[in-house]
């Protein structure tokens, strides 16, 4: 952990109330611009920010005030932090699982295993904090609760959220058996036929048509020549 200063504008605040320190040596040791600590030496910046005592929190000490205050031209230093935190290394496994969402894990499991089938099993360790044998188990349904077992989203059960599942799934995607892509087929004997009758079937009624049509006329003019009085 580095040892960084806490509360800068607060620290400044309190440099600038409480000591004879130049606003250069403030603004460097609190990491500010020198402007920005003119401006609140002069009330016109962090009005509505209460000064934080260095000295109390450790992290500068009345002896270094003191000597800064004597030489314009010295930095003030950082104390040394008088508790050393260890780095903790980020331990590498499962996901670790509340004992009371322990019970979820193989419906989530099989939740997984049905909707996402690219998803290797490493993954489903990283999601639910498994192991491979418990995967092994609901996939090939010999889990001892198998027959009681209902498939759950793991995300609505709490065991992960919503964004590692898709960063899981979006980096199994290469995996995904490609799926069909529905265009153009061929017709079926049966629909060809279909079209071929629809044709003959219009064309049929289109000569009939024609031919009603031809007799009507006929029909009329017969009847205008009986109508017609003979020069007798």
């Amino acid at each position: 952990m580095s040892n960084t200063l806490l509360m800068p504008k607060a620290t400044a605040i309190w440099l600038v109330d409480n000591t004879s320190l130049s606003f250069r040596q403030i603004a460097e040791f609190c990491a500010l611009h020198e402007l920005e600590v003119n401006a609140i030496a002069d009330g016109e910046a962090a009005q509505g920010i209460k000064g934080v005592d260095p000295v109390l929190t450790g992290q500068l000490t009345r002896e270094e005030i003191d000597r800064c205050q004597k030489d314009s031209s010295a930095k003030l230093k950082l104390a040394e932090p008088k508790v050393r935190i260890p780095v903790t290394k980020k331990r590498k496994g499962p996901r670790y699982t509340p004992v009371s969402r322990r019970q979820d894990r193989p419906n989530a499991i099989l939740w997984l295993v049905r909707n996402h089938p690219e998803l290797k099993d490493a993954a489903i360790m990283r999601l639910v904090g498994t192991t491979k044998a418990t995967i092994n188990s609901i996939r090939e349904r010999t889990h001892w609760n198998a027959t009681n077992l209902q498939p759950m989203d793991p995300v609505t059960l709490g065991l992960c959220s919503q964004i590692d599942l898709d960063m899981e799934v979006q980096s199994a995607a290469k995996y995904r058996p490609p799926e069909e892509a529905e265009g153009m087929r061929l017709l079926t004997p049966e629909e060809s036929v279909g079209f071929g009758h629809g044709d003959e079937d219009t064309a049929e009624s289109e000569e009939s048509d024609e031919l009603d049509a031809d007799a009507v006329f006929a029909k009329l003019r017969s009847m205008k020549g009986e109508e017609t009085p003979s020069e007798d």
